[in-house]
């Protein structure tokens, strides 16, 4: 379903989520490799990803494989990452780094069409509910604390 949503306030663009598993010791090797065939740009910012905390990744492998067959369920400790990208190429660019740099020999990478919100520029900048108008919490970077106006939006 395409929504068609008219608003002063945000626009709806379409794309595709990338989702994949990795260990967490090749994350950032992973997201490098990424970063250098798309720079996962959302709005006014790039690098734009989500990693989940670690958890358990379960599979057997089965015969004619790389591995050997193994009798039961495997786990392995993961973490989930997800980003957006645009375009079916980004897509395919994307997953054939992912394919290069990921540790498996079959990565689980899931790909869904979606639609993604974006802010309008401009907007909000009196919002006593935005971080840069309130005391810094402990989550804001500090690059961003106590920014003068009219250094970002």
């Amino acid at each position: 379903m395409t929504l068609s949503i008219q608003s002063e306030r945000f626009e709806i663009q379409q794309g595709f989520e990338i989702s994949l598993q990795v260990p967490p010791t090749h994350t950032v090797q992973l997201l490098e490799a990424i970063y250098r065939t798309d720079t996962l740009r959302y709005g006014d910012y790039d690098h734009v990803s989500f990693a989940s905390a670690t958890g358990l990744q379960r599979f057997r492998s089965l015969p004619g494989g790389r591995n050997a067959a193994s009798e039961s369920v495997l786990e392995v400790p993961c973490e989930e990452l997800s980003f957006f990208v645009g375009t079916q190429e980004q897509v395919t660019q994307v997953i054939q780094a992912i394919y290069e740099y990921h540790p498996y020999e079959e990565p689980v990478i899931f790909v869904r069409t979606v639609q993604r919100s974006l802010h309008r520029a401009g907007m909000d900048e009196d919002n006593p509910n935005k971080f840069w108008n309130r005391d810094p919490e402990d989550w804001v970077p500090e690059v961003h604390r106590n920014q003068p106006e009219g250094t970002g939006t």
